[in-house]
């Protein structure tokens, strides 16, 4: 149980990493300049919801609460990774790679169809970028989830005078 929460915790913090250096980094950019919000085919709705519209997004306001469920879902992530991973082929990359392309497109995919696509009519190569983004994200959860949890405790023990 100890194992399955450490590697879900570690899953979360990946994910807050990973959509810190792309979504921040790269998407909305630190002073709201990345390619997301001045791209000149960009929705004027999805723009006015990350900067105008009150209240903005909690994860431009006051990211904590964000961060902090980020982390917890990376913890469910880990107790659904436990509960399948039996059924794949052995390996951190085999297993990571599938858990990656669930949660992908389980979720993310989802997201970008429903909400971006669908509610704020964001034009399509702005939602190949985010899905990209989206990929890496899974991808950093699911190894760091599978990393922790496919990792067989060391063999052999310490003997006396050796």
């Amino acid at each position: 149980m100890l194992k399955t929460i450490v590697a879900g915790i570690a899953g979360g913090m990946a994910m807050n990493l990973a959509m810190l250096l792309t979504f921040r980094g790269i998407g909305f950019g630190w002073n709201g300049d990345g390619i997301l919000l001045t791209a000149s085919m960009q929705s004027q709705k999805l723009i006015a919801v990350w900067t105008t519209l009150e209240p903005l997004p909690l994860v431009v306001a006051s990211p904590v609460p964000i961060i902090i469920g980020i982390v917890l879902f990376g913890i469910g992530h880990a107790f659904i990774y436990r509960s399948i991973a039996v059924a794949w082929p052995a390996g951190i990359l085999s297993r990571a790679w599938r858990f990656a392309g669930l949660v992908f497109f389980m979720v993310f995919a989802f997201w970008e169809f429903f909400t971006p696509f669908n509610q704020f009519g964001e034009p399509l190569p702005l939602i190949a970028l985010e899905l990209l983004f989206w990929a890496i994200i899974a991808g950093c959860d699911a190894f760091a989830i599978a990393a922790i949890l496919e990792r067989k405790p060391a063999t052999g023990s310490l003997r006396a005078g050796a």
